[in-house]
Parts: C-alpha cells; structure tokens; sequence
C-alpha cells in the first residue's frame, strides 16, 4: 500500500463553547518538514502534535493549522495593565506641562493606548486541552491518510504502466545482444572478402577472422548486466506493491537500474540497442519524477 506526499486532511470537533478545527496540508519533501500554526494557548501540545504527524506521515512538507473559537459568555476576560496606563498618564501630564497645553485626555482614551488592556480567553489546563485537541488532530491525520492513499495508488498503477514498458525494452535488447557478434562476423567477411577478393583466405585466415570476432563478443557482452537490471526490476515491482515508506528505496533502485542501462549503452556497440537504450532512460526518467510524489 503506498501513499502520496500530497494530500489535505481535516478534523473538526466541537466540546461545550469552543470548536476545534484542525487542517493539514502536505507536498513533496525529502524529509518530514511539520510547520504548526496555533493560538499560543495551547503552544504547550504543539510537540505531542508534531509526534504524532511524523509517525504517521512519515515524509513530506507538512503544514498544520489549528483554529480554535470559545463562543461561551465568561470565557473572556479583559486585564488592565494598571502601571503602564499610569505611566502613559504621568508621561501625559508632562507633555501638558512643557506644552503649556491643557490636558484633557479621558480615562478611555488611555484604555486605547497599546497594552493597557488585554483580552483573553479562559486558559484549560494543558491536559484539559489535550483532551479536546489531540483527537481533532488524530481525526485530521486519518483524514489526510484516505487522501494519501488513493493518490498513492493512482501513482503506482502508472509506475507500474511505465515498468511494463522498460521491461519490454529489456526483452528486446536480450534478444538482439545474442545477433549482434553473428552479425559483425558476417560483416567482416563481407569487408575481407572485398578488400582481398581471392587472396582472403590466404592473408586473413579462419583462426584470424574466429579471434577478432571472439575479442569483439567480449566487448560487447552485456548478459551479467541484463541479468543484474532483470533482479533489479523484479525488486522494483516488489516494492511498489509493498507497504510502508517505500520513496527512498525506489530511488535507489532507480540509480541502479540506471547505471546498468548507461553500462549497457557503452557497450553494446549496435544501433538497434542503442535506441532501446535510449527509450529505457526515457522511461527510467519518467519513473523517477513520479517516485518522488510517494512517501
């Protein structure tokens, strides 16, 4: 079973006045990267939060809001900070006094000034809150799961398209590597034969013509490579059927399987598998944009 990094999930609750509403989204990420935005009342759960994400999501750039609304009368208070409205009022006083204005300023006019008076909710205590928030997160992840999971399965019935197609081209090349010293055995005596016409069999003999063609099939082999690449698929197909975070492994099946074809193109010395070569890194490289999007 693999999942997408993209995905968005939601959990949304409601215990007496105050609503909780958690929402996460996530994109492409080599590592788990969990940004949380949330009222700073509840900063203390912010940890338990990111423990929980990165054990179920695993990977990805994650981003969390957590919205909360206390809607219940006499869950607000509003504190005077009574030595900074003194303040502000002595530094009043003053500005009359060197001014030669007269002061007229109004007991609500300081109230207006920064920080003289403060709102705030009625705190829970942080076990309190975690007994509301942390299941509206639990709901949130779950959610985002059911997302990740049915993007994760499109991505791999693609992945799985794009294999059937490299594996084609394996097939392919393994029945021409056998053909391609035949053919440059017939090719050189066809050159010999043209160059030297009679005399061929004389200055050119059959041992001679054995060994170069036997030197050439050595360089050109390419059966430990194919064998290596045809493993190399196999665990390819394994793990996209397999469960758990299986990103990082395709990605390094994916350098495998590509030094293979690179070794395979260097060697093969025939157009035919040259071009099949060529069609296989197309494939390779549209299989590794695609591996990226899984966990």
């Amino acid at each position: 079973m693999a999942f997408s990094m993209t995905g968005y999930g939601r959990g949304e609750a409601t215990y007496a006045t105050r609503r909780y509403l958690v929402e996460i989204k996530s994109v492409n990420n080599r590592f788990c990267d969990i940004s949380v935005r949330m009222p700073r009342g509840y900063i203390a759960l912010e940890n338990k939060i990111r423990e929980k994400i990165s054990e179920q999501l695993l990977r990805g750039k994650i981003d969390v809001f957590v919205t909360i609304e206390d809607v219940g009368d006499g869950n607000q208070t509003v504190e005077l900070n009574a030595g900074l409205a003194k303040a502000y009022s002595e530094a009043i006083s003053r500005i009359s006094e060197e001014t030669g204005r007269p002061d007229t300023t109004e007991a609500y006019q300081i109230s207006r000034f920064p920080d003289v008076l403060v709102a705030r909710a009625t705190s829970l205590t942080p076990e309190e809150a975690g007994a509301e928030l942390l299941p509206v997160v639990d709901a949130a992840i779950e959610d985002m799961l059911k997302m990740r999971n049915i993007e994760g399965q499109k991505l791999v019935d693609d992945l799985l398209t794009k294999v059937s197609v490299f594996e084609s081209l394996h097939a392919a090349i393994l029945l021409r590597a056998p053909l391609v010293p035949k053919e440059y055995r017939s090719r050189l005596m066809a050159r010999v034969q043209e160059l030297l016409d009679e005399k061929a069999n004389l200055v050119y003999d059959e041992a001679r013509r054995e060994a170069e063609v036997a030197v050439f099939a050595d360089k050109c082999a390419i059966d430990e490579e194919l064998t290596r690449l045809s493993s190399h698929m196999s665990q390819l197909r394994e793990t996209l059927n397999g469960k758990g975070s299986i990103g990082k492994r395709l990605d390094f099946l994916l350098q495998e399987m590509n030094r293979e074809v690179n070794t395979i193109g260097s060697k093969a010395n025939d157009l035919t598998i040259t071009n099949h070569v060529l069609d296989m890194k197309t494939e390779l490289e549209k299989i590794r944009e695609q591996i990226q999007n899984l966990v």
